[in-house]
């Protein structure tokens, strides 16, 4: 019995948050004379699957190109945010030198603030490096605002193996630098994974400051594409639901690949071995 009220409940919290999503999903169905109908109707009279073709053509907002521009910039992020996190959460985890603490600190500090309220010093940093309106300048700020939780997540990982392991390659003749890769790396995947599918997401889902630093129709991501089809000109509602759904295939898509390593690296550490 236990079970099954479980099963229930779990189904009916799924359903609860799925629940936006097939709202979304019906409204980018729907024609466009039957979104200003009144009273509204969930289901669509006619199902208008060429919604989700039209976006791809239309020239403001350039759906593809941002989603390119996303993807890349997102990427890009990520990347950058772990070739720095991990030497540096690497060197910490192994090292006990003066100031570990206090850095260690500084870097959970960081956390604590949100690009909105760095956004004019942000903005002023960009103009004196020649780097507004770059895909360059988002690459910086998105991996830079996401790699402290790279230098946190990954020191833990590294602090909990053990030393011997690196030791006992340093014996049979591999360097500090090929210990890293084919013994501690490999054994911290999960943390590694974790920290991408966060920093991925967030660069993903970032607004505000691509809406402040970047301002040419080539370098808009698709979260500043999104609101396009919503203005005192035009309203494409169908459009818009459409794209956020096409917005959400990327994440999904990665949650696939990495799900694995990701459990893994969430649930690590909650028990004792």
């Amino acid at each position: 019995m236990r079970t099954v009220l479980l099963t229930a409940v779990g189904w009916l919290v799924a359903l609860a948050f799925l629940a936006p999503y097939a709202h979304m999903l019906l409204t980018a169905l729907k024609p466009t004379p039957e979104l200003m109908k009144s009273p509204p109707s969930y289901l669509p009279s006619q199902w208008e699957w060429s919604n989700f073709t039209h976006i791809w053509s239309l020239t403001d907002p350039r759906v593809a190109d941002a989603l390119m521009f996303s993807l890349y910039v997102a990427g890009a992020s990520t990347l950058l945010a772990l070739a720095v996190g991990m030497p540096a959460a690497y060197y910490t985890a192994r090292h006990r030198f003066r100031g570990r603490g206090a850095f260690l600190l500084l870097v959970l500090v960081t956390q604590m603030f949100a690009p909105t309220a760095l956004l004019v010093g942000i903005y002023r940093e960009m103009v004196s490096l020649d780097l507004t309106d770059t895909a360059e300048g988002l690459i910086l700020v998105n991996a830079a605002f996401n790699l402290p939780f790279c230098v946190w997540i990954l020191n833990a990982y590294f602090a909990s193996i053990p030393r011997e392991l690196e030791e006992a390659a340093w014996l049979d003749g591999t360097g500090r630098l090929g210990s890293l890769t084919r013994v501690v790396l490999p054994l911290a995947m999960p943390g590694v994974v974790t920290a991408l599918v966060y920093t991925f997401i967030s660069a993903w889902n970032e607004y505000v400051v691509a809406l402040t630093v970047t301002s040419s129709s080539d370098r808009m991501t698709l979260t500043k594409a999104i609101p396009g089809f919503v203005t005192s000109y035009h309203e494409q509602w169908q459009y818009l639901f459409a794209t956020s759904l096409v917005a959400i295939v990327p994440v999904v898509v990665l949650f696939v690949f990495v799900e694995r390593h990701l459990v893994a690296g969430l649930t690590a550490g909650g028990v004792r071995g």
